[in-house]
């Protein structure tokens, strides 16, 4: 159990512990610390196995290193998950974070967290009893920024806007069809902004309040999950969970570009490979997606005003994927290997 896993992983070290009064596993991937002390988010969710979680963790780390190296922010690669059981009982959730802030408290400032799938500002709140100073995103209530979904969906359209400059020599989006994946607090923001910009916005979503709001309410196309890959349109932006660009569903795709905030979106390393084979530009997740990681650590640790966060979000997502394109161009190589480059560049490898 775990040992493959980690004999493969090219981090620094791995938290373990089972919490046996919930059942639940908690891991801490601590994947780099050249930059800083590690810095990532918290997953709270189900998984089939421990295994898959402990993978989940390591992947999420490894992109946090890459996310805070491009804009040479000073903070590491980390990544929390809490795998919990099927039958959790939810009454033991507040204690249960607690206890996970208790060792993240442990670790002395090897590890912040904040919050990612599963978990809230409120969660930090949570968290902060016991894991404070060690904890973003708290509520601002609490003396936090608050959620991070907005200002990683004001990155993720910053970014939209340089693929439409590079693909059409524009960076308006009127007119462009961009399919939202996802329609959390992430997505929400995307469309306010693509909507603003003159863009024709279709969405994706499984939750019936979010399918009423921007169908029934604001009268955009929902695609269905079975139609979802196949759906023709300029951009398609995945805001929901990773994983979802595959062998399976690439060579459906009918768009010019995919560009979204949601993490880890490639299931393999030669899924950036299979999306330039079909001439499908790709913004790199970690890249397009900082805002949420850049903005609220800028905001809590190193006193920017929110104005200032987003400014400097956009700033860098904008001028990182200027650069990463050009990179891939030039050296004829796929836009995750570019985006790569700059972050091993900036790690000093």
């Amino acid at each position: 159990m775990f040992e493959s896993l980690l004999q493969n992983w090219d981090g620094e070290e791995v938290i373990i512990r089972h919490d046996k009064i919930t059942g639940a596993w908690i891991f801490i991937a601590i994947h780099s610390t050249k930059r800083g002390p590690a810095g990532g988010g918290t997953r709270f969710k189900t998984y089939v196995t421990p295994d898959d979680a402990l993978e989940d963790a390591l992947r999420l780390s490894a992109s946090m290193t890459f996310k805070f190296a491009i804009p040479t922010m000073s903070f590491g690669g980390g990544k929390a998950v809490i795998a919990i059981p099927q039958n959790f009982d939810a009454n033991l959730r507040p204690d249960l974070l607690r206890r996970y802030g208790a060792l993240v408290k442990q670790l002395n400032g090897l590890y912040y967290t904040g919050p990612d799938v599963g978990t809230s500002a409120e969660d930090m709140d949570v968290i902060a009893e016991t894991g404070s100073p060690f904890v973003f995103g708290r509520t601002a209530a609490h003396g936090g920024a608050g959620s991070s979904g907005p200002i990683t969906g004001i990155g993720v359209f910053a970014g939209i806007q340089i693929v439409c400059e590079h693909l059409y020599g524009s960076a308006s989006l009127k007119g462009k069809r961009v399919l939202v994946q996802g329609a959390g607090a992430v997505g929400t923001k995307l469309i306010e902004l693509l909507l603003n910009d003159g863009a024709e916005v279709m969405f994706n979503d499984v939750s019936e309040s979010a399918i009423k709001h921007f169908r029934d309410e604001l009268g955009l196309k929902f695609v269905p999950n079975d139609s979802l890959y196949a759906t023709e349109c300029d951009l398609f932006s995945p805001n929901a969970l990773g994983g979802i660009l595959n062998r399976e569903t690439i060579p459906q795709l009918k768009c010019r570009a995919v560009a979204g905030g949601a993490n880890n979106q490639l299931a393999s390393p030669d899924d950036a490979a299979r999306l330039r084979s079909r001439r499908i530009l790709y913004a790199p997740d970690y890249v397009i997606n900082v805002g949420g990681a850049m903005g609220i650590t800028g905001q809590e640790s190193l006193g920017w005003s929110k104005d200032e966060a987003e400014k400097r979000v956009i700033h860098s997502v904008q001028t990182a994927l200027r650069k990463i394109f050009e990179i891939a161009s030039t050296q004829n190589i796929t836009t995750e290997e570019a985006a790569r480059k700059v972050a091993d560049e900036h790690l000093g490898i």
